[in-house]
């Protein structure tokens, strides 16, 4: 059988226009191998109705809510190719499966890696986090970290102010500051350290204190890390769709991407913010430009 959707990626943007797809009547079969990058993150936030929900709690409420129509059907696994025909796609599984369908969506999302930085990874997720916006109220008015060798620090130290005024910037031995830069927050009160860190010290997922190389220890109980990303698939450039300069699928405000039949949702389009919220919304878009053209298509084109 040749499904009218196929979606790759089972976050809150896949699931998102998987519902609203199988309401609408489409078959939809939705592939995801149940590896979510907020894996370690013990609550999300900044949903209305959802506020301070377990990532795997919602998804799993998510996914009993998309299966509960019988145009929708939920599969576990890793799509590893995708070929094109006239009208169709034909994907293959991992485990050797196939499938077929007349539109792709890719929502897999993206995948972190965080600096290698000894004892990071074990406080990822209860102290240290990516999101200020998901995670800066619980840290509110606490002695607050950011480490970032990217080009955004400068910004990330200003916005971190607002949740913390006790404020540690690293730059992990990268020169992502200028000399301005690090005189504007210093006149703010923010400590900057350029040395390279050598472990975050802490136990049972709290961060305790900041060692560097110079033998310097700077208590510290939480704190934002800005992990390098890639997405979670790269069947949209297998594909020949166009992707934007930082690597992201681009897509105009329904989804489509350059490749006709193919759309994108969630962090695989480069959406902004990048939040459980944005994630849904972006799926339900795509999903009603799917519909759309698929209506288009059957209609005769007239």
């Amino acid at each position: 059988m040749i499904v009218d959707c196929a979606i790759i990626g089972g976050g809150p943007a896949g699931l998102s226009a998987a519902l609203v797809l199988g309401r609408a009547r489409r078959s939809v079969l939705l592939i995801d191998d149940h590896k979510p990058r907020n894996a370690v993150t013990k609550a999300g936030h900044g949903y209305l109705t959802r506020d301070g929900i377990a990532p795997n709690e919602f998804r799993r409420m998510a996914r009993e809510e998309a299966s509960g129509y019988s145009t929708v059907r939920l599969r576990q696994g890793r799509v590893m190719t995708v070929e094109s025909f006239p009208g169709r796609f034909r994907l293959r599984t991992e485990a050797g499966g196939t499938a077929e369908a007349r539109t792709l969506l890719l929502a897999a999302g993206l995948k972190e890696q965080l600096p290698d930085i000894p004892g990071l990874k074990e406080l990822y997720g209860s102290s240290l986090f990516n999101c200020p916006y998901c995670d800066g109220w619980e840290l509110r008015d606490t002695p607050l970290v950011a480490v970032s060798t990217s080009n955004n620090l400068f910004h990330q130290a200003k916005l971190l102010l607002g949740w913390s005024r006790d404020l540690l910037v690293c730059t992990h031995g990268q020169g992502q500051l200028s000399g301005q830069q690090q005189q504007a927050l210093e006149a703010h009160g923010v400590k900057i350290v350029r040395s390279r860190i050598t472990a975050m010290e802490g136990s049972d997922g709290q961060l305790k204190a900041v060692l560097f190389e110079d033998g310097t220890r700077i208590a510290r109980s939480g704190g934002f890390v800005t992990p390098e990303a890639m997405l979670g698939t790269p069947l949209g450039a297998q594909l020949g769709c166009a992707h934007d300069a930082v690597g992201a699928v681009m897509v105009d405000g329904y989804g489509r991407t350059t490749v006709p039949g193919v759309y994108a949702a969630g962090d695989t389009s480069g959406m902004s913010p990048s939040q459980v919220v944005a994630a849904a919304a972006s799926g339900n878009r795509a999903a009603f430009g799917i519909g759309g053209d698929l209506a288009e298509i059957d209609f005769g084109g007239m």
